[in-house]
């Protein structure tokens, strides 16, 4: 397994681009479909498959990762975690954490 650390920011988006790639290509879909399936432009999607891309928002990528059917992949990459016993007060869910000033 990669030690993703050890990785630039340019180079993880690199990485998820080429691996976006090998998803839609095995989704057997074309960069136009992918396109006029989220909404997102044909050059957005090529310059993020080939590592060019500046930047991509959050809403994007989600557009494209449902675009080929892998929005069920986020229970991977965030799983739901089981409930905390460090964030239940009295039945009730903690909703942020305060420190206490010294």
């Amino acid at each position: 397994m990669a030690d993703y650390y050890e990785y630039s920011i340019p180079e993880l988006i690199r990485l998820l681009g080429a691996r976006f790639k090998d998803y839609r290509l095995r989704s057997n879909m074309t960069q136009k479909e992918v396109s006029e399936q989220s909404g997102i432009t044909i050059t957005t999607i090529h310059k993020f498959e080939n590592g060019v891309t500046g930047n991509m928002s959050l809403s994007t990528f989600l557009l494209l990762m449902k675009a080929i059917g892998q929005l069920d992949a986020l229970d991977e990459l965030l799983p739901e975690l089981p409930p905390s016993a460090y964030l239940m007060k009295e039945e009730k869910k903690v909703q942020r954490i305060r420190h206490k000033k010294v």
